[in-house]
């Protein structure tokens, strides 16, 4: 089994903008990048788990979504972190649409570690929201942080 850092995305990797999908618009919260490389290194397989509810609301497409994501991930190779694609969960639906993966549910949580195999016991949250904090909990994840929006890790360790 191996151990995740399970990632939100708005506010704790990229500046919450409010509905971030233009690649303009998109800028890492400051030393995220790092963090995630340190905890690559310590054998975290780094996972984004992230509500995009912008899909389901009309405000972007699936499509502006992926492109944005595409870019995300580029960055982070350059910057040396190991990461893909099937790392990336997210959740389209509009907050009334009643799904599991919508954090606070544990949906993306629970399919992250039936494909990759993960130790959530073992594992790390990093979340700007309460939802974050409450679907990790619910997952089992053994280790939560809340961090503030747009703040990053600061001297937060795992």
């Amino acid at each position: 089994m191996r151990k995740a850092l399970f990632l939100d995305r708005d506010g704790v990797i990229n500046v919450d903008h409010g509905y971030v999908s233009r690649i303009e618009d998109f800028e890492f919260v400051p030393g995220i990048l790092d963090f995630v490389k340190a905890a690559q290194a310590k054998g975290y397989l780094p996972i984004v788990v992230t509500n995009q509810s912008g899909i389901g609301r009309g405000y972007y497409t699936a499509e502006d979504f992926e492109r944005l994501t595409a870019h995300m991930l580029e960055k982070m190779r350059e910057h040396g972190i190991v990461i893909d694609r099937s790392q990336v969960l997210h959740c389209p639906h509009d907050p009334d649409a009643g799904c599991g993966c919508r954090k606070p549910e544990p949906g993306m949580f629970r399919v992250a570690k039936e494909r990759f195999d993960i130790d959530m016991a073992g594992s790390v949250m990093i979340g700007d929201k309460p939802s974050d904090i409450e679907a990790a909990e619910r997952a089992g994840v053994g280790r939560i942080f809340f961090v503030e929006k747009n703040r990053g890790p600061g001297d937060l360790t795992i």
